[in-house]
């Protein structure tokens, strides 16, 4: 057998966001309205239930819906679907939940048939912790069926709880049709009386006896002969288990009074709901795993505006104690054409400039004249030295010249004065 395809896809017209939460795909509709899956800013999937234009006209739809969405978000538990967010000023209002993956209870028994005993006093247990911490809020679900309670791979969940009260209020015909199949109403809901924690503990008797059976109690029909047997009628409890039969024939007493509190429904389905591992059948743990949606990545961070220095970075990775060499700060350090410009424009005038003192004729430095500043036994007289010779008249240095070849002996001042010397000892 083919599975569906799942979850089904946005149709033309719906929305692709609500609120912050991005749309993927259809889970389904109620009474409500239209119910998708969606997308928390983090990556987490959702279920965003949009509700319908009819009720989202109504001013008094609106301000019960407010109210009930706001006394949902107390409830508590592990048996039930978290309200995240909800925005009942918004067109058309919505509301966000925890999204359970996993089939509905009339889905499973629907493909799959009733499930097992054990699996039964799992699921019992459950619904029923998940009552208990819905009363303890000041709700009543009024809207518990197989369609309302999805199956988790770690127990069952109740959903849409707090939001019938609301839908029932805006007029008696869409209370019926809210409600769904009149074969999970309690006798007092279906007569129109007030109804309380007692009426979902008579709805809770009726899922267990569609899980275990896979039909009502109460037999098939239109929906006014159906609600006249569950007033009226004893309840048809064949192929139940023998050790839930009592339990259920007890849930669907006419009376509320007469019913079994949450509290004691939950003690006599522990001690069985203990050997129950694993407590659904496999082809049901199929479709929860069908149901299961990835996350999404998590989105890279954005490049910081300063990055401030690079040391212990790298293109691999941080953290292995070398320089990232694609960061400003390595580059920082490398050659910069501004002072090799710099440096080369002083290099030129220096070499410009030792030219042409060589090519006027003054002295150069050698190691000779050196060595006669330094304390050479040379003994000048004191003549004076002649002026110096005017220097020649010649066009400005070219920033490359080339020097000109010397003359074969140096002409160094000591050689000169020697020379003058020699003369002026001769003359006397």
């Amino acid at each position: 057998m083919n599975s569906p395809v799942w979850p089904k896809p946005l149709r033309q017209g719906d929305p692709h966001a609500v609120g912050e939460f991005r749309l993927e795909g259809r889970l389904g509709g109620g009474g409500m309205g239209q119910v998708f899956l969606g997308r928390s800013p983090g990556g987490r999937p959702v279920a965003v239930k949009l509700v319908r234009p009819e009720l989202a006209g109504d001013p008094g739809f609106r301000r019960r819906f407010a109210m009930e969405v706001e006394a949902a978000r107390r409830v508590g538990g592990f048996y039930t679907a978290q309200v995240v967010e909800a925005d009942p000023d918004a067109d058309p209002p919505w509301l966000v939940t925890a999204y359970i993956p996993g089939p509905s209870l009339h889905q499973a028994v629907e493909a799959h048939g009733p499930l097992p005993a054990e699996g039964i006093a799992v699921l019992g247990a459950g619904l029923a912790e998940g009552l208990r911490a819905i009363h303890a809020c000041n709700l009543v679900h009024r809207d518990l069926k197989p369609s309302n309670v999805i199956l988790a791979a770690d127990g069952p969940r109740v959903i849409d709880f707090g939001i019938t009260r609301t839908l029932d209020a805006t007029s008696p015909t869409l209370s019926r049709a809210v409600v769904g199949t009149p074969s999970f109403m309690s006798p007092e809901q279906a007569r129109g009386h007030k109804t309380g924690p007692p009426s979902d503990v008579f709805s809770l008797g009726l899922v267990l006896a569609f899980a275990a059976t896979g039909r009502s109690p109460f037999g098939t029909g239109s929906a006014e002969a159906i609600v006249y047997r569950i007033v009226h009628d004893v309840p048809d409890l064949t192929g139940l288990p023998a050790h839930l039969a009592d339990l259920v024939h007890r849930c669907l007493a006419k009376s509320p009074g007469d019913r079994p509190e949450v509290a004691d429904i939950i003690r006599e389905l522990t001690n069985s709901a203990q050997t129950a591992v694993p407590w659904l059948p496999a082809p049901v743990t199929t479709m929860i795993a069908e149901r299961k949606v990835q996350p999404l990545p998590a989105p890279l961070p954005p490049p910081p505006s300063d990055p401030g220095p690079s040391e212990g970075r790298t293109p691999g990775g941080p953290g292995n104690g070398r320089p990232n060499e694609s960061s400003p700060q390595r580059r920082r350090f490398g050659p910069n054409p501004a002072w090799i410009g710099v440096a080369c424009v002083v290099l030129v005038l220096v070499l410009g400039l030792l030219a042409a003192l060589d090519f006027a004729g003054l002295p150069s430095f050698s190691h000779r004249q050196a060595a006669a500043r330094s304390g050479s036994t040379t003994t000048l007289s004191p003549t004076p030295s002649p002026p110096p010779r005017a220097p020649a008249r010649h066009p400005a240095p070219h920033p490359a010249p080339r020097r000109r070849p010397r003359p074969a002996p140096p002409r160094t001042p000591s050689a000169r004065l020697s020379r003058r010397c020699g003369r002026a000892t001769a003359s006397t």
